[in-house]
């Protein structure tokens, strides 16, 4: 089984889709740094002061890692970089989700859509904590399979 997991071909899957996931997130928050700040405050849990370099560094993080991982350029610097990010994304969200207080995660820029209830929201936070936990699943992929023996 686990050399299974450690397949080459599994781990070149698991860098191509988190990396382009990375990627994919990362483009509509450089096009729009303020709706991303604001997506950020909407959390409650970052001071003021933060917002703002928050806003412009992590879309840069997250498009240098993914890009990274497409390129195999460092791959498990990259991987563990988006893991960390991956286990504040869940960190944040479940905080969220234990004080019903649902947000829109600004995961991929800001959507605002039609207006749904709040139970609606809290469902839809419950998904990206579990698809956040499937893409950490991908980085420990890429860190298992680039260990040092």
């Amino acid at each position: 089984m686990t050399a299974l997991l450690l397949h080459p071909r599994i781990t070149l899957a698991a860098r191509f889709i988190l990396g382009a996931v990375f990627i994919a997130a990362a483009l509509p928050k450089l096009a729009d740094p303020p709706g991303f700040m604001r997506a950020l405050w909407n959390y409650l849990l970052f001071p003021g002061w933060a917002l703002g370099p928050m806003a412009l560094v992590v879309p840069w993080l997250e498009l240098l890692c993914g890009l990274a991982l497409i390129a195999g350029l460092w791959p498990r610097a990259a991987a563990g970089w988006l893991g960390l990010m991956l286990l504040a994304f869940v960190a944040a969200l479940s905080i969220n989700l234990a004080r019903r207080h649902p947000v829109d995660c600004g995961c991929f820029g800001s959507h605002p859509g039609p207006p749904r209830s709040e139970p609606e929201r809290l469902a839809a936070l419950r998904w990206d904590i579990l698809r956040d936990l499937g893409l950490l699943l991908l980085a420990a992929q890429i860190l298992a399979a680039t260990r040092k023996p």
